[in-house]
């Protein structure tokens, strides 16, 4: 089963990466700022699509 791409959300003083369901609600939500400072704290061997950077790290263009 594939994971559906993320995106950003910016309700009013917060900034998310969320998940839907196939039904458009939330499956899934996280913080930028702490996801940001984890995967700079460690590193990738898995290569990923674009906006799935939460599975693995992109390939450098």
């Amino acid at each position: 089963m594939a994971s559906s791409k993320r995106e950003l959300i910016s309700p009013n003083g917060d900034k998310r990466y969320v998940r839907r369901d196939e039904k458009g609600r939330f499956k899934e939500s996280d913080d930028v700022g702490r996801s940001l400072s984890q995967d700079r704290k460690r590193s990738s061997d898995t290569t990923v699509p674009s906006g799935q950077g939460d599975h693995g790290d992109q390939k450098r263009r």
